[in-house]
C-alpha cells in the first residue's frame, strides 16, 4: 500500500508539471468537441505524427486531456444553440437548450461544466480503485445483456411520448426505421438505400445529428430576432449567474454521483459508448424523479444526468484497454496504437512492470478534470453571449459550420445533402409537434439493438427465449420494467393521497 501511495504521489507531481501541455490541450478540446463532425478520435489521428514524436508520458497526457475536454466541449453548442457536438451530447439539449432560451444559458453552462468535471473526476478515482472488478464487466455483458441496456435508452422514447403518446411513438418508430437503412446484419442485403451506395453502411450519424438538431433549429430561430424567448428578459453576463449554476449543481451532488456511475459501468463495455450512457442516465433520472413533468422544460437534473454520465464514460473506456488490451472506444483504440508503438505490454502486470504508465493515465485524467474546472468555468460568462447574437447572423453560421461538420467524417458531398434533408425533416417535425430527440434515439440505438438481437438469435438457433436465459439479463429485465412501472405507480399513489386530503 505504501509503495502504491508513493507511486501515485510521484505520478501526480509529474502530471502537474505537464500543465504546459494540459492547459492548451483543454482549449483545443473545447473547440474540437464544439464542432459537429470533429471528435477527439479524428483529431488525435490527424495529430498522430506529433503524438508519436513525444515521449510516452507526454503523449498520453495530451491524448487523455484532449479526450476529456472534447467530451465536455460537446455540451457547449448543445446548450447554447441546440447542436450536440457529438452523439454523446445528444441528450444534453433536452433540458440545456430550454434553459438557454429562458435566458439562463450562463447557469446552464456552469451546471454542465461542474457536472462534467465532478462526474469525470469521481469515476476516474473509482475506476482506479475498483479496476480489477470493473474489468470483468465486459466478460459478463453479452448480446442478451446489451439488448436490455439498449432498451433502457430506447424506453426514453416512451417518456417523451408521455406528453403526446401518438406523436411520440410515431417519431420513435420513424427513427428506428431510418436506423434500419443500409445492408442487413445477416445477409448484407440493402434495405431502404434507394440505390445510394453511400447508405450501404447505414445512415451516417453525424449528418443525422446535425440535420435533426442544428439545421432544423437554424430554420426555427431565423424566424425570431434572438435565441432567447420573447418572454425571457435578456441579461448581461455576470459572475452571479455562474456561481448560481455552480450552487445548483453542487446542491445535486448525489445526482451527479449516481448518473456518473452509470456512465462508468457502460464505458467499461467495449463498443457501448457515451451516447448510450447519456440516454440511459437521462431516462433513469427522469424515471425516478419526483418531478418528471419538469424534464424537457429546462430542469437542472435533466442537464446534469447526461453530462455527468458521458464524462463518466471516459474513465470506463481505459479499464478494458489497460487490463485486457481491448479498447473501449475509438479514442482508446488510438491510445492502444501509440502505447504499442512505445512497447507497452497490456494486462494486469502493467501496473507492476510499468506502474507509472498504468496509474499515470488515470492521474492525467483526474488532473485534466481539476484544471478544466479552473480554466473553463470562468468562460461560461462569455460563452453565453452567443444567445444574444441576432439570428440573421447566427443561423447562416450554424448551417455553414454544421454542413462542414457533416462532410468531415467521411468526406462525402452526399453527407452534406443528407444533413439538409434531415434538417427539413426536423423542421417539419418541430412545426407539427413531433420530438426530434425521439427520432434521433431511434437512429442511434436502433442499429445497435438489431445487431445484438440478431447475434443473440444466431447463437441460440433462433430461440427467442434466449433473451431470458441469462441471470444478469433477467435482473436487468426486472430493473427495466421497474424503471417504467414504478414511476407510474408512485404518481398514481401521490394523486390518490392528494385527493384523499380533505379540503379545508
Amino acid at each position: 500500500m505504501g509503495d502504491t501511495s508513493a507511486i501515485l504521489l510521484e505520478v501526480f507531481i509529474e502530471t502537474i508539471q505537464h500543465w504546459w501541455v494540459i492547459v492548451p490541450t483543454i482549449f483545443l478540446g473545447l473547440v474540437v468537441g464544439g464542432i459537429p463532425g470533429f471528435s477527439a478520435a479524428n483529431t488525435i489521428i490527424i495529430l498522430m505524427p506529433l503524438t508519436l514524436a513525444m515521449d510516452l508520458q507526454t503523449g498520453l497526457i495530451f491524448m487523455i486531456t484532449l479526450y476529456c475536454a472534447a467530451r465536455m466541449g460537446a455540451g457547449i453548442p448543445a446548450i447554447l444553440v441546440n447542436i450536440p457536438g457529438t452523439a454523446g451530447a445528444a441528450a444534453t439539449p433536452l433540458d440545456g437548450y430550454p434553459m438557454a432560451k429562458q435566458g439562463k444559458g450562463q447557469q446552464a453552462l456552469a451546471i454542465s461544466f461542474v457536472a462534467s468535471a465532478l462526474g469525470g473526476l469521481l469515476t476516474t478515482i473509482i475506476a482506479l480503485i475498483t479496476m480489477p472488478w470493473l474489468a470483468r464487466v465486459g466478460f459478463y455483458m453479452h448480446s442478451v445483456e446489451m439488448i436490455v441496456v439498449m432498451l433502457f435508452g430506447i424506453s426514453l422514447i416512451a417518456s417523451i411520448a408521455a406528453q403526446d403518446m401518438l406523436k411520440g411513438l410515431i417519431a420513435g418508430f420513424l427513427g428506428l426505421m431510418i436506423g434500419a437503412i443500409g445492408t442487413d446484419v445477416v445477409y448484407a442485403t440493402p434495405r431502404g438505400t434507394f440505390g445510394f451506395l453511400e447508405l450501404y453502411d447505414g445512415v451516417p450519424l453525424i449528418p443525422a445529428l446535425v440535420g435533426l438538431f442544428a439545421v432544423s433549429e437554424a430554420f426555427i430561430i431565423i424566424e425570431k430576432k434572438v435565441i432567447i424567448s420573447d418572454d425571457a428578459e435578456p441579461k448581461k453576463p455576470n459572475w452571479h449567474d455562474t456561481f448560481e449554476g455552480v450552487r445548483i449543481a453542487l446542491s445535486r451532488w448525489w445526482h451527479i454521483v449516481w448518473t456518473s456511475l452509470i456512465g462508468l459501468v457502460i464505458g467499461v463495455i467495449p463498443g457501448a459508448g457515451a451516447s448510450i450512457a447519456s440516454f440511459v442516465a437521462y431516462q433513469q433520472s427522469r424515471a425516478f424523479s419526483k418531478t418528471p413533468e419538469k424534464y424537457g422544460t429546462g430542469h437542472p437534473e435533466g442537464l446534469i444526468a447526461p453530462e455527468s454520465a458521458n464524462n463518466g464514460v471516459t474513465s470506463g473506456t481505459l479499464v478494458p484497454l489497460l487490463v485486457l488490451g481491448i479498447p473501449g472506444g475509438a479514442t482508446a483504440a488510438i491510445m492502444l496504437v501509440v502505447m504499442q508503438y512505445h512497447g507497452v505490454s497490456f494486462g494486469p502486470s502493467l501496473f507492476e512492470s510499468q506502474p507509472k504508465v498504468g496509474y499515470g493515465m488515470f492521474m492525467a485524467m483526474a488532473v485534466a478534470y481539476m484544471l478544466m474546472m479552473l480554466t473553463i468555468l470562468p468562460l461560461s460568462r462569455y460563452m453565453s453571449h452567443v444567445t444574444t447574437i441576432p439570428t440573421i447572423y447566427l443561423a447562416p453560421l450554424i448551417i455553414s459550420f454544421t454542413l462542414v461538420g457533416a462532410f468531415v467524417p467521411r468526406e462525402y458531398m452526399f453527407d452534406m445533402y443528407l444533413a439538409l434533408a434531415f434538417g427539413v425533416l426536423g423542421y417539419i417535425a418541430r412545426r407539427t409537434g413531433y420530438h426530434v430527440a425521439a427520432i434521433l434515439i431511434g437512429v442511434i440505438l436502433g442499429p445497435l439493438l438489431e445487431t445484438y438481437f440478431l447475434r443473440a438469435l444466431k447463437k441460440s438457433d433462433g430461440d427467442i427465449m434466449t433473451l431470458f436465459s441469462s441471470n444478469i439479463g433477467n435482473v436487468l429485465w426486472v430493473a427495466l420494467v421497474a424503471s417504467l412501472v414504478l414511476p407510474i405507480w408512485f404518481e398514481r399513489r401521490r394523486k390518490r393521497k392528494s385527493s384523499e386530503v380533505p379540503a379545508e
